[in-house]
């Protein structure tokens, strides 16, 4: 098995280690950054729905402040935006590359856009749900809970679904500016060094996670959808 292997892709088997190490620094990164999406990604989705006008917690400031800070992280390039963020990167992993680097301009690119994921999950609740909640007596901090977040179920794990799998592209993406990854050692070795056996492999264990986090997602969503 290792002779066949040594045949078709010699340059990653010469290089183990390293080829190991990348991949566990992509689900490294892919862990961390999609725990701290997510859970910042659905506070600020939860803001957006609640406080548009005729919410249960209307507030047209946040909304307002709140909607452009978002719009205008998601409107910047992701290459650009790690360049943009390098000096408070530098400031809080002390560094702009590597793992390290990489995880702060991830998080920065991935929460605004999970949380206008969010935000549409929400906006698809009934609203007599909400308006049922509220001739009960229910809080407001009861109906985020109980009606917005339990009914939105199945959207949010499209949302993260999607999330996710964007998600990846942007980790590739970091490793073409030394973020690490993947991305890093397929352009380091496979590009610039032109072993094609590095780039199909990665390629193909970018496939298999894609594909793999899509059917999840997809068993996920069928069971929760009532």
């Amino acid at each position: 098995m290792l002779e066949v292997l040594n045949d078709l892709i010699p340059n990653i088997m010469n290089k183990l280690p390293e080829f190991w190490q990348a991949i566990l620094d992509f689900f490294i990164m892919l862990g961390i950054t999609g725990a701290v999406s997510f859970i910042f990604g659905t506070l600020f989705g939860v803001i957006l729905t609640v406080t548009r006008r005729g919410d249960i917690l209307e507030n047209k400031v946040i909304y307002f402040i709140l909607g452009k800070i978002i719009d205008l992280f998601r409107a910047i390039p992701f290459v650009i935006l790690i360049f943009f963020l390098g000096p408070m990167t530098r400031i809080i992993a002390g560094t702009t590359i590597g793992l390290r680097g990489a995880l702060f301009p991830l998080m920065v690119g991935t929460i605004p856009f999970f949380a206008r994921q969010v935000e549409s999950a929400l906006a698809e609740i009934d609203r007599g749900l909400i308006e049922a909640s509220q001739a009960m007596g229910s809080s407001p901090m009861e109906i985020i809970f109980r009606v917005y977040l339990k009914e939105s179920i199945p959207g949010i794990i499209r949302a993260t679904t999607i999330t996710l799998i964007s998600l990846i592209g942007l980790i590739t993406m970091v490793g073409a500016v030394g973020g690490g990854g993947i991305g890093d050692f397929a352009i380091r070795y496979g590009y610039n060094s032109m072993q094609n056996d590095v780039t199909y492999v990665c390629v193909i264990i970018l496939l298999l996670i894609t594909t793999t986090i899509q059917g999840v997602g997809n068993i996920l969503i069928r069971k929760t959808t009532h």
